[in-house]
């Protein structure tokens, strides 16, 4: 009898070890999923994990990411990586997007949320890697980014742009530093980041080229024209700025600039042309300005170098591989852009499309 009891429990223990197989087969689980790092005890306190993570990153992500890896350790600084739930990260996202700053292009805090969740995937990607929690383990695999909106920024017109330059070069405090930025920004069509980390060193007086260090670390090669060039080195000379890794953009008292100063232009040039501060214009719309400019007149190909954009693992064929432009190409937009000859443009044509007539502000 006692035989005939055991052979059962055998034969049940053998039927539901079977069944489990099966839903985790339909799960596509593996039954490591459910032992490796499950116990809150393995896992790193928020306080303890985000320096390290902190410290593997470039300096550019580090602007981007920091305030809300910061606002985590306030928020969780003893919690494990492994304790929040989804739930609770949905509802600190919504907390930090009712919390976020009220700025000219603010829109309801959708970017602070879209961030902070970028964030915090950025956070949990690498403790998949360190192997403190599975792919399946990860909440924040399981919280979405808010649908982005679309951007209101469009290309400025001849005149709207002329208006821009006038007044930083007739207002404010340092009116040469702000028609110099901007003539750099419609020049270049770079983003912030490339202006305020240019150096002595990234300037090429010979070949009228800047190497640009922008968005996630990339560098690139931009050629501008000589006569901004001249202005770049004589900015330097002005503001008694020797050493080569010190960055060029610099207040008459040799500080260097920082985000505020974009801030404060546009503040400003919104209270002299009320449409710039109804638009919520920002130096991003000069890089759009410039690119729809080159993109209409030298076509895709131009356009995506000059943006400095990289190619795309999802772009739909491989003829896009064919289309890429070099940097004689480029050289020969920004002629056409200035109206200047450039030493990379091929046999230094003249421009043959009709430059702007709004890149003449600086002095």
């Amino acid at each position: 009898m006692h035989a005939d009891n055991h052979g059962e429990a055998t034969g049940r223990a053998r039927e539901e070890v079977e069944a489990v197989r099966v839903l985790l087969a339909r799960l596509n689980l593996d039954p490591t999923d459910l032992t490796a790092h499950t116990g809150h005890s393995s896992a790193p306190a928020f306080a303890e994990y985000v320096p390290l993570v902190a410290a593997t990153v470039s300096a550019g992500t580090r602007r981007t990411y920091g305030p809300y890896w910061r606002h985590l350790v306030d928020h969780w600084p003893e919690r494990r990586l492994t304790e929040p739930t989804s739930t609770e990260i949905r509802l600190l996202a919504e907390h930090v997007q009712t919390q976020a700053l009220t700025r000219r292009n603010s829109r309801g805090g959708r970017s602070a949320t879209e961030h902070f969740i970028a964030a915090l995937r950025r956070l949990y990607d690498q403790a998949e890697a360190d192997g403190l929690l599975s792919e399946t383990a990860n909440p924040a695999r399981r919280v979405p980014k808010p649908t982005r909106l679309p951007s209101t920024r469009r290309a400025l017109s001849d005149h709207h742009l002329s208006e821009i330059n006038h007044i930083a070069a007739t207002t404010g405090n340092d009116p040469a530093l702000d028609s110099l930025l901007l003539r750099f920004h419609t020049e270049t069509a770079c983003r912030r980041g490339g202006a305020l980390t240019l150096r002595p060193r990234d300037l090429d007086s010979e070949l009228c080229v800047v190497t640009l260090t922008e968005k996630g670390g990339t560098r690139r090669t931009q050629p501008i024209s000589p006569s901004l060039m001249n202005h770049l080195r004589a900015h330097l000379h002005h503001r008694q700025n020797t050493d080569p890794d010190a960055t060029v953009f610099r207040y008459r008292n040799g500080h260097p600039i920082t985000s505020r100063r974009y801030d404060s232009l546009w503040n400003r040039i919104g209270d002299h042309l009320p449409w710039v501060a109804a638009q919520q214009v920002s130096i991003h719309w000069i890089r759009h300005t410039t690119l729809t400019w080159v993109e209409r007149h030298f076509g895709y190909a131009i356009a995506r170098a000059y943006a400095g954009h990289l190619p795309r693992g999802h772009e739909p064929t491989a003829t896009t591989t064919y289309i890429r432009a070099d940097i004689e190409e480029v050289a020969t937009a920004v002629s056409a852009l200035t109206g200047e000859t450039h030493p990379l443009s091929p046999e230094n044509q003249s421009p043959s499309v009709p430059a702007r007539n709004d890149l003449n502000e600086t002095e």
